[in-house]
C-alpha cells in the first residue's frame, strides 16, 4: 500500500486537507519512477541498519557516539 503525499505548495495543503476531512475527494496519486523491487530491497536494509550498528559497537564507541550527539544538539 502506498502512502499517499501531500502538494507542498500550502494552498494546495489547505485544499487537500480539507478534502480529506470532508471525503470529497482523495488525494491524487504521484506516480513513482521507482523500481518497486529495488524500494523493497532498500526498505529491507533501513530497516535493519540501526539496530545491526548498535549491537556491533561496544559500549564505549555507543557513550562517545550519545555524547558528540548531545554536544550537538547544545551548541545550537
Amino acid at each position: 500500500m502506498k502512502k499517499k503525499k501531500l502538494p507542498r505548495d500550502i494552498n494546495e495543503m489547505a485544499r487537500s486537507i480539507v478534502d480529506l476531512a470532508t471525503d470529497e475527494s482523495p488525494l491524487k496519486e504521484i506516480p513513482s519512477d521507482k523500481n518497486p523491487h529495488a524500494v523493497e530491497l532498500g526498505r529491507l536494509g533501513g530497516q535493519k541498519g540501526g539496530k545491526a550498528r548498535a549491537e556491533k559497537l561496544t559500549k564505549e564507541q555507543r557513550s562517545e557516539i550519545a555524547k558528540k550527539a548531545a554536544k550537538a544538539r547544545w551548541n545550537k
